[in-house]
């Protein structure tokens, strides 16, 4: 079982790095929610942080062994 600290660590760390790749190029994938209405814009990165959480999963598995 995870300590609560670790599982927040993971959280934070898939926010940050989704932002740092939408910001850097990796968002507008298909199954992200873009909203743009002029005055007002929304955008929901789903597919892009699933693809972030894949690989950071897959990358601490790697280590973990």
């Amino acid at each position: 079982m995870r300590s609560p600290g670790t599982v927040v660590f993971y959280v934070l760390l898939v926010i940050l790095l989704t932002m740092a790749s939408v910001q850097y190029g990796l968002g507008r994938l298909p199954g992200d929610i873009v909203v743009d209405l002029g005055s007002f814009y929304f955008y929901v990165p789903f597919t892009t942080g699933l693809i972030v959480a894949l690989l950071l999963g897959a990358v601490f598995w790697f280590f973990r062994r």
